[in-house]
């Protein structure tokens, strides 16, 4: 069955930088797919690439199939009517993507109105549904506030609510839960998750919250440096983490749940940063990498899939799997 979206080799150049690299994962309908990894390792790029909302200057190649149909060969006017109706986004602040002299109401009547055809009685009340829908209070008379007139939390359920207007198959949500408190970030959470099941659609779910990650994802893919390093159900990744990079998030993040019981002890940090390697052979990561060795800078690695069905690039990891299934085999 062919998935609801499809990317495959995505790289997106700016003059002589590429901040993503032949990147490739696939959704499922009604299926959460967080992708997540430090800021600067090319998510939000990637989400503003399935909306094809890049800079100008931007030089996206590969392929983003949506349902079939190529994303990056379609014309402008028709990516326009897919954005909104077929695939949305949340941004990842309410404040400043939402237009502070607009009332809130009015900011969801406009899609209602482009998509729908709506005329403005009735993208009124069913702006007014909307709001309820994310469980606004008091939604009709909310309806005429304008955004600073809302709390952050609020603010974020009117952007899910334009988000939903339409009914999308595919929502994006680019860290939803920033600059909230925990209480609001789990309300925020749970309300994407149940819109996810009583709409059908899927949810591309972009964070740096692991916490986020083991509780709401189906399927995880890790990205360091605009690459995917590792690719696997979050039970997989959180209980036997295969590259170096996942192992240095879990190792940083505090572990939220208490089905998984990967690290205990101190929250260990990552040294350095991420930096551009561009021309330089090898793993991106292996400045940073505490398990580097030689082989780490002879190419740049390429994922493989392990027997369980997970994705890797790490040739350090590789080979300690083939030594253990050569061992088993042995017994």
């Amino acid at each position: 069955m062919m998935p609801l979206l499809e990317v495959e080799n995505l790289s997106i150049g700016f003059s002589h930088a590429q901040p993503v690299r032949s990147l490739s994962f696939t959704v499922e309908a009604g299926e959460t797919v967080a992708i997540v990894g430090e800021s600067g390792s090319g998510k939000s790029l990637t989400a503003l690439a399935l909306m094809r909302l890049l800079p100008r200057n931007a030089q996206p190649s590969g392929a983003m199939r949506f349902q079939g149909r190529e994303l990056l060969q379609l014309p402008l006017s028709k990516m326009r009517a897919v954005r909104g109706r077929d695939i949305a986004m949340i941004f990842q602040e309410p404040m400043t993507s939402l237009n502070p002299v607009v009332s809130i109401g009015n900011q969801i009547s406009e899609v209602l109105r482009i998509h729908q055809r709506l005329g403005s009685r009735a993208a009124r009340a069913r702006a007014i549904e909307l709001l309820d829908l994310v469980r606004i209070p008091d939604p009709a008379k909310r309806i005429d506030n304008f955004p600073h007139q809302l709390s952050g939390g609020m603010r974020q359920r009117v952007m899910i609510a334009i988000a939903v207007a339409c009914g999308p198959k595919l929502l994006i949500a680019d860290e939803p839960t920033t600059a909230l408190d925990v209480t609001i970030q789990a309300q925020i959470l749970e309300l994407l998750d149940r819109l996810r099941r009583d709409l059908d659609m899927a949810l591309i779910l972009i964070t740096h919250d692991l916490g986020v990650v083991a509780q709401w994802a189906d399927r995880v893919v890790v990205m360091y440096a605009g690459r995917k390093v590792e690719e696997a159900l979050p039970g997989h990744l959180f209980e036997d983490p295969l590259h170096p990079y996942t192992r240095g998030l879990l190792a940083a993040s505090p572990r939220l749940k208490a089905d998984y019981h990967y690290r205990q002890g101190p929250l260990l940090e990552i040294p350095g940063s991420i930096v551009s390697a561009a021309g330089e052979p090898g793993c991106p990561f292996r400045p940073r990498c505490r398990e580097a060795r030689a082989i780490c800078g002879q190419a740049e690695p390429t994922l493989h899939s392990t027997a369980d069905g997970r994705l890797v690039a790490c040739p350090i990891t590789l080979a300690h799997l083939e030594h253990a299934r050569g061992i088993a085999v042995g017994l």
